[in-house]
């Protein structure tokens, strides 16, 4: 009787401490999209608000958000890398995105240890286009 309780708490605290491990292995980063005038005769046009999340679990990366808004339908949503934090750069992730001026935004993806790396360093940034802005509506960095 004696071994079979060492057993059961033996059994609870290893459970505890691979959850705990788990936890600790999760990362979180937040993003607020905004609209970015590429110029003066854009910025009537780019219009909305939005937001994301980042979870990053060891190198896989899931992204939900929402925005609203728009002055004309999303048409894509991706994930890209900059240079530097606030610099633009290419499209390393495609998003799924609700094609509208509302809705949201989401992807699962495994990441390079370089991807990972430029996420933790704040390059990494969600870009939203519109239909009446294909070279970015909404735009936000991921930061922990």
């Amino acid at each position: 009787m004696r071994k079979a309780t060492i057993r059961i708490v033996t059994i609870f605290i290893g459970v505890g401490f691979a959850l705990a491990l788990g936890a600790q292995g999760q990362e979180t980063f937040k993003a607020r999209l905004s609209p970015v005038a590429a110029d003066a005769r854009t910025r009537k046009e780019i219009t909305g608000i939005g937001s994301v999340t980042g979870m990053l679990t060891g190198s896989k990366l899931t992204i939900t958000g929402s925005f609203e808004g728009l002055h004309s339908p999303a048409t894509i949503a991706q994930l890209r890398q900059g240079v530097v934090r606030g610099a633009r750069g290419p499209v390393i992730l495609d998003l799924m995105v609700a094609k509208g001026a509302n809705g949201s935004i989401s992807g699962s993806f495994d990441l390079t240890p370089q991807q990972v790396e430029s996420l933790k360093e704040g390059r990494l940034y969600v870009q939203i286009d519109s239909e009446g802005e294909k070279d970015g509506n909404l735009w936000g960095w991921l930061l922990p």
